[in-house]
């Protein structure tokens, strides 16, 4: 018998401990069983669909199959027009790093040596102003622009730092004062891996929307270059973070330029929307939302045997488990709120498929009281298992449960009271400690509900050695954990829909 086998049968084993009462008071999670999520997982991570990269011929089929799904189990459509779909238009294309130029104060930087740029493709020339890290905050009379003219000048910002809650980013920040572009002082973790953050800067890349401001990363000795002589030094800035030294215009003597091509083109991907409709003639207004993110990372161009990131866990595991979850809501027991189930597109390339569906959503979004997110539920740590890239790997009756004490003390209360009283898994908050230096909190789909002021549950199993490998393969995955977080999952909405008022948010939301 395989260890998956054996761990099946304890699933399984472990859902027979309880009474059927108990059962049904929590709908019909016995309508989620593992089999059907390993049915489900060896299509859409299988080397067919070429790692589902956004876009991709891969991901519109996974889509399409989703939404095929959803049909058969008589799921309402909720995307655009009537359909299960929601369109992102998007720009592909690659930074052609031959014709790509800049220029420092009349010195001519070479690609790859100097910086390396993103799209979109163009063109920007002017005096330099440093900006931190850059972004905004109104409420919180954070303005690095104050007392500063950056109109038709180059923004000098800290690399990363995503915008949280309240927050304008630094490019939307510095295009809103007016700038021509942005110059952006790489991170640590860019620095020490150069090399591969150039060589990942040339491959064919993906935005969303409209075009931001023309922006290049410089690197360290090019940060040197650029601070000689100025008020704060490039060992200053380098190592700023969210403390580095007040914004300052640079020497007038200080100018850049830089040109990027590409070969972009238009092109678009697609969210699935679906909903299934709440038995309360005046709750079924609501909804509690699901979410996964249905895309992973393509394929490489390395030179190795297996070409594909069929990501099984990342986060066909998610996807696979919401659809479960909307077939045992649509042929079970309705509850009085109404269920919305959406598969996110292009997680992997910044969130962009739920910033966009809570930017442009397809349904009231002041209706969905709260979201459960899955990213990564079908990994267990073995006995044994020593490997430092498994450390904080959950182990079969395990999983992080990220986000539910940081917003609502009422979706918290909820999430712990009907684990104890169902499966009672053991729930780890280890990523809701604010000094968390992974920011798990801020990576995956939920944020985008989060900055919206919708409380959410984010259910993860860990980062593991095959994390964004072609080794993510279905034959890894822990079908008998993945149908307990599944159906623990559904549960946990079955309450919420079903309780008289929505999860009070009586938590500020912290920073990103």
């Amino acid at each position: 018998m395989t260890p998956r086998s054996t761990l099946l049968l304890a699933s399984l084993s472990c859902l027979a401990t309880l009474a059927p009462a108990q059962r049904a008071s929590f709908g019909k999670p016995d309508l989620i069983q593992a089999n059907a999520l390993q049915a489900h997982l060896e299509f859409i991570a299988s080397d067919a669909l070429g790692g589902r990269d956004t876009p991709s011929l891969g991901l519109e089929i996974a889509c399409r199959y989703v939404a095929s799904q959803l049909r058969l189990y008589g799921v309402e459509p909720a995307g655009e027009n009537g359909t299960y779909f929601q369109t992102i238009p998007m720009s592909e294309g690659a930074v052609d790093p031959v014709k790509t130029t800049g220029n420092l104060s009349g010195t001519t930087m070479a690609y790859g040596t100097d910086f390396y740029a993103s799209l979109p493709a163009g063109a920007a020339s002017g005096g330099l102003v440093y900006v931190g890290r850059g972004m905004v905050n109104e409420a919180e009379n954070v303005d690095p622009y104050a007392g500063l003219d950056v109109r038709g000048k180059i923004v000098i910002a800290l690399q990363g730092g995503r915008p949280r809650q309240g927050w304008t980013s630094a490019s939307q920040a510095a295009a809103q004062h007016g700038a021509a572009g942005i110059v952006y002082i790489p991170s640590q973790a860019t620095a020490q891996a150069w090399k591969s953050a150039v060589d990942r800067s040339a491959r064919p890349q993906n935005r969303r929307g409209s075009a931001s401001l023309p922006s290049l990363v410089l690197s360290p000795d090019a940060v040197g270059r650029l601070f000689a002589g100025e008020a704060a030094t490039a060992t200053e800035v380098l190592a700023a973070g969210d403390e580095g030294p007040k914004p300052f215009a640079l020497s007038a003597s200080k100018t850049a330029s830089f040109q990027i091509a590409s070969d972009g083109k238009a092109t678009s991907a697609m969210n699935v929307v679906g909903i299934v409709r709440g038995s309360d003639p005046t709750l079924k207004a609501e909804m509690v939302a699901f979410g996964a993110h249905i895309d992973h990372v393509g394929t490489t161009t390395r030179d190795v045997p297996d070409k594909i990131y069929n990501g099984a866990d990342d986060d066909g595991s998610g996807t696979v488990a919401i659809l479960e979850i909307a077939r045992a809501f649509a042929l079970g027991p309705k509850p009085k709120r109404s269920l919305l189930f959406v598969w996110h597109c292009g997680e992997e390339k910044g969130l962009v498929g739920s910033a966009y569906f809570t930017d442009n959503p397809t349904v009231a979004l002041d209706k969905v009281v709260a979201q459960l997110n899955i990213d990564m539920i079908g990994r267990s740590k073995t006995p044994g298992d020593t490997s430092p890239q498994n450390e904080v790997l959950t182990g079969p009756n395990e999983v992080f449960v990220v986000g539910s004490t940081k917003m609502s003390t009422d979706l918290q209360n909820t999430s712990e009271r009907v684990n104890k009283s169902f499966l009672n898994m053991s729930f780890n908050y280890k990523y809701d400690d604010p000094k968390d230096t992974e920011r798990i909190f801020y990576r995956s789909d939920h944020y985008n509900y989060a900055r919206k002021g919708i409380p959410i549950i984010f259910y993860f199993s860990g980062l593991h050695e095959d994390y964004h490998q072609p080794s993510d393969e279905v034959e890894k995955i822990d079908f008998a954990k993945l149908a307990m977080v599944t159906q623990t999952v559904y549960a946990t909405g079955w309450e919420i829909a079903n309780a008289p008022t929505r999860p009070k948010v009586d938590k500020p939301l912290d920073g990103g």
